[in-house]
């Protein structure tokens, strides 16, 4: 093993993560009174209700209460949108610490951007389903779900391109002469 496989990850990445990973549980938690037979995976449901008459029918299953429970949810996902962001786009930055070439930078660039995007859009999204609860219609029902697509696209792309910055070579790979 050499050193750069040994090199810890920064306390900033690690303080950014533990925020993020509680503020996760936090979402989670806020999540578990939003199941109901009508949206058995709470917010996931809203999220991808695509049309007004899904949200309005998710939104009246929640009553009063759970109204009050989903824009809880909604109001920390800014927050949690802004925390992974900038823990992904703090961990791709440690990951390019020790991989000089063309090719991973470029990599790098396009990774930080999908995580950007990706948080961008939870927060236009979220934006919509704030609204969406009050009245739902079927254009912000529509855009909440493209939005949320983009979103979960925009992160699985960006983690798969961090996978493939780890796993370039560093150095060109030499042939032995025998």
């Amino acid at each position: 093993m050499n050193d750069t496989t040994k090199r810890p990850i920064p306390a900033r990445i690690r303080w950014l993560g533990g925020v993020t990973a509680i503020v996760l549980v936090l979402q989670l938690g806020l999540n578990q009174p939003l199941q109901t037979p009508v949206s058995p995976q709470g917010m996931l449901n809203f999220q991808l209700a695509t049309t007004g008459e899904n949200a309005a029918a998710i939104a009246e299953s929640w009553t009063e209460a759970g109204i009050a429970w989903a824009k809880a949810s909604l109001w920390s996902g800014f927050v949690f949108a802004f925390l992974y962001s900038a823990l992904l786009v703090q961990f791709t930055n440690h990951l390019l610490v020790d991989r000089p070439g063309v090719r991973e930078r470029k990599t790098g660039r396009w990774v930080r951007g999908l995580f950007v995007t990706a948080g961008m859009t939870h927060i236009a999204e979220y934006s919509l389903m704030l609204v969406n609860l009050d009245t739902p219609t079927d254009r912000v029902s529509l855009s909440a779900t493209l939005l949320a697509l983009i979103n979960y696209t925009a992160l699985l792309l960006g983690i798969a391109g961090l996978v493939i910055i780890r796993a370039a070579r560093r150095h060109p790979m030499h042939t032995s002469q025998a």
